[in-house]
C-alpha cells in the first residue's frame, strides 16, 4: 500500500468509506418499521445501534480527541445523553443517514490530517475518576471495529428478517468516492 504524499492516513484505512457507505445505504432503504426491528426483545431497535454507531464516532474524535466539528452532526452534545439513547422517540432513515454521513466526515477529516506519526499521540482523559490514556491509533481502531461489529450485528437480524444484508466488501465498482458523495 502507498502512502500518500501528504502522509495521510487514509490509505492505512482505504475500505472504511466503502464499509459505511454499504451500512448508509441499507439504512437509508428502510422503512420506519424495518428500522424498529430489535434482535431480541432486551436488545436496541435497528435505528438506535445506527445511531450509536454514529454517536460513538462523534464522542470519541470530539469529546475524547478534542476534534472539531461536533456542530455538524446531529450529536451536539456528544458527552451527553444523546438522541439516540432516547427509545422514546425512533430515527427514520433519513435522519440516520444523515448522522451516518456527518459523523464520517470526522472520520474522513482525520484519516486526511492525521500522520502515521500521530498515531503514538498520547490522549488523556478522565473517566468516573479514573484516569485513562488512549492513543489516536487506539482510538481509530476501536471506531473502525465498532463499526464493523454494528454492522455484523446489524446484517445477522436483518438476514433473520429476510432483509438485505450490509456486506461492506462487495465488489469495489460500488463504493462512490468522497467527491461523488459531497457533490449529492
Amino acid at each position: 500500500m502507498a502512502m500518500s504524499r501528504n502522509g495521510s492516513l487514509r490509505p492505512f484505512y482505504d475500505l472504511w468509506p466503502q464499509v459505511n457507505l454499504r451500512l448508509r445505504d441499507v439504512i437509508g432503504a428502510m422503512t420506519d418499521e424495518e428500522l424498529a426491528m430489535r434482535p431480541a426483545p432486551e436488545r436496541w431497535p435497528i435505528w438506535a445501534t445506527v445511531g450509536h454507531t454514529a454517536g460513538a464516532r462523534v464522542y470519541w474524535l470530539c469529546t475524547v480527541v478534542g476534534e472539531p466539528g461536533a456542530e455538524r452532526t446531529p450529536f451536539t452534545d456528544p458527552g451527553g445523553v444523546g438522541w439516540e439513547d432516547d427509545l422514546q422517540h425512533p430515527r427514520a432513515a433519513d435522519e440516520l443517514v444523515r448522522a451516518l454521513d456527518s459523523t464520517f466526515q470526522l472520520i474522513e477529516t482525520c484519516l486526511d490530517r492525521w500522520t502515521p506519526h500521530m498515531l503514538a499521540d498520547a490522549i488523556d482523559r478522565e473517566l468516573d475518576g479514573r484516569h485513562e490514556v488512549h492513543t489516536r491509533g487506539s482510538i481509530l481502531q476501536r471506531l473502525f471495529t465498532h463499526d464493523a461489529y454494528h454492522c455484523g450485528e446489524l446484517s445477522q437480524t436483518l438476514g433473520i428478517a429476510g432483509l438485505p444484508q450490509i456486506d461492506p466488501w462487495g465488489a469495489p465498482s460500488a463504493m462512490r468516492t468522497r467527491t461523488e458523495r459531497s457533490n449529492r
